[in-house]
């Protein structure tokens, strides 16, 4: 009986022709879809940098009302791309980034608005927490379709050989646009009022409508069907809630986002409240994705040989510790230290959980799975938002200890951790199979 013989391996690549591949692997949708997230990205975190501010230092809402704002903002940014992805699917992602452009550009408008005179007979109607309440869910609609469209336009304009390129390129132009929006916001912010933050984040916004109208085609992937229906694309939706594995890990995930996002809720109102009433965090959260775009590279070259799974499980235990350096002082360098070691952990974890993710899509179905990848994002802002502003409060104005707070949020990464350690101990020939085929190029 003969033996299988192993297949030969095939001769690498030399620089030449890795770059003719490159650049014959994506499709222009590919170039246009990215490029259009970088501005919208841009435009959200101009905004993001600065809410924590507007609605507590401007319309003079509590801390824990912040917090609870805030979290509840984030969730339906983050949750809703579930629905939207189903829906991307089905409508294709030319008419659903348009959408979501143009409701983004009404969105962040009104967010603009929020004390404006003509919003006044709104605000005499309605307790201020509702009115600002109802304003930012109109803004959330929007990334609900633009993330899982963008991801999976990446997914399908991009040839099996450069896919993991692909997220590369799509994750670094993210934290352009993410250290773009916090400078963007603090010029903003110092010329033209707080206000106008929101309405330069419309007009980034209103700009890609019309940029996915004139160049975006839609990419098509041979042997796969467009989604027929709505109901089918619900379907799909309802496969995905049946992987029980998947869900877990997703929700174990979900501790990484409760620690990450205090950057954006505790940090803002701890810097202020307690530190330095003139901070300029807006401008400090450009630290974050200025790190990740000047390290992605070499970060992603020295770990490549780690498997994802583990890859992941040790960014956030770095990420965790980063908020560790706020107990010794917190002082603009001890905060930029901070926000670079917590980038540093999301370095490592983020591109490989995307491609990790993507992978397990059949076909047909990245915009569902990619909208899927973003619920962990969504109930870390849930429960990260009212999280931070219980602790600000809590350890702030009740025990005045405020710094002791950020023992709290890192116990949470470590806890995060551990769970990974386990989820991969009781669910291994499932994660091995995963792992082997995100780090298969």
């Amino acid at each position: 009986m003969k033996t299988a013989q192993p297949r030969p391996l095939k001769p690498p690549l030399n620089l030449k022709d890795r770059l003719r591949e490159i650049r014959r692997g994506f499709e222009p949708a590919f170039w246009v879809a990215n490029i259009t997230e970088l501005f919208e990205r841009l435009a959200y975190y101009a905004q993001a940098a600065v809410l924590a501010i507007f609605l507590h230092e401007s319309l003079h809402l509590s801390t824990e009302q912040t917090g609870t704002l805030m979290g509840v903002f984030g969730f339906a940014v983050w949750f809703l791309p579930i629905l939207g992805g189903s829906l991307a699917d089905r409508f294709g992602f030319r008419r659903s980034l348009a959408l979501a452009y143009l409701t983004l550009a009404v969105g962040y408008f009104l967010m603009g608005s929020l004390s404006a005179p003509w919003m006044s007979p709104l605000r005499e109607r309605l307790p201020l927490f509702w009115v600002v309440l109802i304003v930012l869910m109109v803004p959330a609609l929007g990334p609900s379709i633009v993330k899982p469209s963008v991801a999976g336009t990446t997914a399908r304009a991009s040839s099996e050989s450069v896919r993991s390129i692909g997220y590369s390129i799509y994750y670094t132009l993210v934290n352009i646009g993410g250290m773009l929006g916090p400078i963007t916001a603090f010029l903003v912010r110092r010329s033209l009022g707080i206000e106008n933050v929101f309405r330069v984040s419309a007009l980034c916004v209103f700009a890609m409508f019309f940029a996915t109208l004139i160049f975006y085609r839609e990419p098509t992937r041979a042997g796969e069907s467009k989604v027929p229906t709505v109901a089918a694309a619900l379907r799909n939706m309802v496969v995905v809630f049946a992987n029980l594995p998947f869900l877990a890990f997703l929700l174990i995930f979900s501790g990484f986002w409760i620690v990450f996002w205090q950057e954006f809720i505790a940090l803002p109102l701890f810097l202020r409240g307690y530190v330095d009433p003139n901070a300029k965090i807006d401008l400090l959260l450009s630290v974050d994705p200025a790190t990740v775009i000047a390290f992605q590279i070499v970060v992603s070259y020295l770990t490549r040989r780690i498997p994802a799974f583990k890859a992941m499980t040790l960014g956030i235990l770095i990420s965790s510790f980063s908020w560790l350096i706020l107990l010794r002082h917190a002082s603009t360098g001890f905060v930029i230290a901070s926000l670079f070691i917590l980038a540093l952990g999301e370095i490592m974890q983020s591109p490989r959980y995307y491609e990790y993710v993507s992978r397990l899509a059949p076909p047909g179905q990245q915009g569902t799975y990619m909208g899927f990848a973003f619920l962990p994002v969504a109930i870390g802002y849930l429960i990260g938002g009212k999280l931070g502003g219980y602790l600000v409060h809590y350890f702030g104005d009740v025990l005045h200890r405020p710094q002791e707070m950020w023992w709290v949020v890192s116990a949470i990464g470590f806890a995060t951790a551990l769970l990974m350690w386990i989820y991969n101990m009781l669910f291994k020939p499932i994660a091995a199979a995963d792992s082997s085929l995100a780090d298969s190029h």
